[in-house]
């Protein structure tokens, strides 16, 4: 009986240092978005004079991603990836805010507005690249049963293109969840919070995270970052079928760092295969071997976890 009880404690000790290690950890990948959040909600109350907000916030914005680079939270590697997502938000944006269109906008005036959106727009959706592409690395996170690779890319293309196209065609979103969650339907994603290993369907953690985005927009919309329609005459809760968008840009973002940490382990092992060829032929230098083993390692964890 005590030997019972002991385990039990053990295992609730256990269960709660990696509860809070998960929060530590979510709380690490969010350095940028929740920075750039504080910022926006901040900048309601701070007096700014005749500089415009939207331009205080790309202002800020730029300077919140330069102090991560400077502070080595992020690199130029991860910033060349998030800047994908960033041209690849404000196109939509650019869309979407069209007249002709109009699902939302940008009523404020501002200096840095082109074609109707100003330019910080870009960061709330290179956000949630920066989460992704931290998590990535904080919970060192694995996929078994991923989609081959020729599926995946062109679901991520299909359904970024539905953003647009669902104004002309038809909304083809159910479809696209429907051919998304039978090609992910054997894929699990692993993370580590400290030491044990936990996994998740991967289709659910697309809906967690677009849950978790929803509630982020209402918090923007809230804060005057950008109004919907039905938001002119006052704030109101942003529809909850906005979860399913959310969801579904969080795939894309997803497919498109896994396709670049594939990339990266191309490289990885290419660099290994040339220091393994150096050190054949007898010219291998201190800082090669160094480079060796540390690619080594490096594939041998990235290998074991994908």
């Amino acid at each position: 009986m005590t030997d019972t009880l002991i385990r039990i404690v053990e295992r609730q000790r256990e269960n709660a240092r990696d509860f809070i290690w998960f929060g530590l950890k979510e709380v690490r990948s969010c350095l940028f978005a929740g920075g750039f959040f504080a910022i926006l909600a901040l900048s309601k109350w701070l007096p700014l004079g005749d500089l415009p907000r939207y331009d205080f916030l790309l202002l800020a914005a730029i300077g919140l991603q330069a102090l991560l680079l400077w502070l080595r939270l992020e690199t130029w590697e991860e910033v060349r990836s998030i800047s994908l997502f960033h041209l690849l938000g404000f196109a939509l944006e650019v869309f979407k805010t069209h007249p002709a269109i109009g699902s939302w906008s940008y009523p404020e005036a501002g200096y840095t507005k082109v074609l109707g959106v100003p330019l910080y727009a870009g960061f709330m959706y290179a956000a949630v690249a920066s989460y992704m592409i931290q998590a990535w690395r904080q919970f060192e996170l694995g996929l078994t049963g991923y989609p081959k690779q020729g599926v995946a890319l062109p679901l991520a293309i299909g359904i970024y293109a539905n953003f647009f196209t669902h104004h002309f065609i038809g909304d083809l979103r159910w479809l696209l969840i429907a051919v998304l969650l039978w090609q992910f339907r054997h894929c699990r994603v692993h993370f580590t919070p400290f030491q044990k290993r936990y996994w998740m369907p991967m289709p659910l953690a697309f809906v967690l995270i677009g849950f978790f985005i929803w509630v982020a927009e209402n918090i923007a919309t809230y804060f005057g970052a950008w109004v919907y329609p039905g938001q002119h005459a006052g704030w109101q809760l942003v529809h909850w079928g906005k979860i399913s968008s959310w969801s579904l840009l969080v795939v894309i973002a997803f497919l498109i760092v896994a396709e670049l940490q594939r990339s990266r382990q191309r490289r990885l092992r290419e660099e290994f295969r040339r220091s393994l060829a150096t050190t054949s032929s007898g010219c291998r230098t201190n800082s090669q071997a160094w480079g060796a083993q540390h690619a080594t390692d490096v594939i041998g964890s990235v290998q074991s976890r994908y």
